[in-house]
């Protein structure tokens, strides 16, 4: 068990050690109370550590519900039913746990070691690795033999190209802690071509995934505006590996950020989630006719339209964001294509082509 109050973890550490802490017998059951004198003993964040609380084992229920398809962690009276003035007790059915092999339980310890412990920090990280090797250890040979044991002899992931940077776990713990509390973070950020890193306040909002990149999205602080416009002006994106420090600070982040306007989604759709030049542009590329079948495959837009103008040449036109990565691919496509239009794209392509061309032709 924890030397330190539940409280004081990351939201991933807290459901787990709520998942070991609650009784396995219904007569043992403990209300919210009980489980408070060991989440928070912080008189002055008594509040929001009690709702916090209570929202961790709603989402502890939630993964029992949707992960294990078991209704696992029990509340008396039912969660379904109102309290009604009732004081509600918590127990996990003492017939579940985690450690059942199954093939759904080794391909959720998988999933999680495979796709999201290089981005944990470091103790959950052991935690997982841990809980995956006394899985496979307990029913090797039933694993080995399931379908889903089988398929690891017909799978296999290929790196990029270039390696992923080196997180720093501790800056990864603090970004994780502001996330998951709606605090504001500070850094201390390195920029690719800066000699000196720079301090910042940040009103943290997500995690962005690039290939294998990550990204802290958010706010720079400024006040509330009537306008989305001038708020989304402070947005800005930082390269995690860039950041060198980061540590929580005890304030909220203001209520605006939490905006529809302003969610993952929303600036996804605004282009606001890579380095972009402007929001939508209407490409459209002449591209080499046995070249343009991947397109029909993995479509650039909704709206991707392609024609054929000879035996030789389709047109292709889609609706697309005008990030470094499409100008990226464009580049790599231009023995194959040709941008059309916009004028401007085009001429952005065309520079970064001439400019190797001239690294090429010059002599060592």
């Amino acid at each position: 068990m924890p030397n330190h109050p539940i409280a004081s973890y990351t939201k991933s550490e807290r459901l787990f050690i709520l998942y070991q802490r609650l009784p396995r017998d219904k007569a043992k059951a403990v209300s919210l109370t009980e489980l408070m004198s060991a989440y928070g003993d912080n008189p002055d964040c008594f509040a929001s550590d009690r709702k916090n609380l209570e929202n961790d084992l709603t989402s502890l229920k939630n993964i029992f519900d949707n992960i294990f398809h078991n209704d696992a962690l029990v509340r008396v009276p039912a969660w379904e039913q109102n309290i009604n003035g009732q004081t509600a007790r918590f127990y996990i059915e003492p017939s579940f746990s985690t450690d059942v092999v199954s093939e759904q339980t080794v391909f959720f310890w998988e999933m999680l070691s495979n796709y999201t412990a290089n981005y944990l920090p470091v103790s959950m990280q052991q935690i997982i690795s841990a809980k995956l090797s006394q899985i496979k250890r307990q029913d090797q040979y039933v694993f080995a033999n399931s379908s889903l044991g089988q398929w690891q002899l017909h799978l296999i992931t290929l790196p990029s190209i270039v390696q992923a940077p080196t997180l720093n776990s501790e800056v990864l713990t603090s970004i994780h802690k502001a996330l998951l509390e709606n605090r504001q973070l500070h850094i201390r950020y390195q920029k690719k071509w800066d000699d000196n890193a720079s301090e910042k306040l940040i009103y943290p909002c997500g995690l962005v995934f690039i290939d294998n990149m990550m990204y802290l999205t958010g706010f720079y602080p400024v006040n509330d505006h009537i306008d989305d416009k001038e708020l989304l002006k402070a947005h800005r994106n930082f390269a995690v590996n860039r950041i060198t420090q980061a540590s929580v600070i005890n304030k909220p982040i203001p209520d605006w950020v939490g905006r529809d306007a302003f969610s993952l989604k929303s600036l996804h759709k605004l282009g606001r989630l890579e380095p972009t030049d402007d929001t939508q542009i209407k490409l459209i590329l002449k591209v080499q006719k046995y070249a343009c079948q991947h397109l029909y495959e993995r479509p650039l837009s909704i709206d991707q339209q392609i024609t054929i103008i000879d035996d030789t040449w389709n047109q292709v036109s889609a609706t697309v964001a005008n990030t470094t990565r499409l100008q990226d691919w464009l580049v790599s496509m231009s023995q194959l294509s040709v941008v059309i239009e916009p004028l401007e794209l085009k001429a952005v392509i065309l520079e970064r082509l001439e400019s190797g061309m001239q690294l090429y032709k010059t002599d060592e």
